[in-house]
């Protein structure tokens, strides 16, 4: 990481802010005022803050280590919070819910054996970036499923990227989980 990685504010962590404002309004906008349209536009809005603030980040040589750990932990806000509030106005079943729950739980094991037996935390992998954009880009997707035509392509297209993402998610756990415990007997 460049000599900047202890700056705190930067422009790609002004758009990772952002995003993170966009959790607990997403969940308004959906569950308190039944409002799909404009709870759809904050989940695209943070699908592509997402998408920029990281390549932002290298294009201004303005990584930074706070960047790098609020990134994926608002990725993991996003979907625990869209998942259920998808899941409560029944535009998916909980089963998606369980399972991406049930993965994030593992892997915060996952994370505190790593940590404890390395000194470090997981380096994202182009496996993880794939998984969590299918993920976030399949919700606004479902989001707008319904009886009509533009209702059910969404469906087909948020679908399509949500098995995408669950199955890539749960292979990036298998592969977290192997890299810890690959640290762990290093140990021993």
């Amino acid at each position: 990481m460049e000599q900047n990685s202890s700056r705190i504010v930067t422009i790609p962590n002004l758009l990772t802010f952002i995003r993170a404002l966009g959790v607990p309004l997403f969940l308004w906008l959906l569950l308190k005022e039944d409002q799909r349209g404009w709870a759809y536009l904050v989940l695209a809005i943070g699908a592509w803050t997402d998408y920029f603030d990281g390549k932002i980040a290298r294009w201004l040589h303005q990584e930074s280590d706070l960047g790098a750990a609020m990134d994926p932990t608002i990725d993991r806000l996003y979907i625990a919070s869209t998942v259920i509030g998808l899941a409560v106005k029944s535009y998916i079943p909980w089963w998606v819910v369980l399972v991406l729950l049930g993965r994030d739980l593992w892997m915060l094991a996952m994370v505190a054996i790593y940590r404890a037996r390395s000194g470090k935390v997981f380096t994202v992998t182009f496996l993880g970036k794939s998984a969590t954009f299918n993920l976030l880009y399949s919700f606004p997707f479902l989001l707008l499923s319904g009886k009509s035509f533009w209702g059910t392509c969404a469906h087909v297209v948020g679908w399509s990227f949500a098995l995408w993402g669950i199955g890539l998610y749960l292979l990036t756990a298998l592969d977290y989980s192997r890299t810890a415990f690959k640290a762990s007997s290093r140990h021993y």
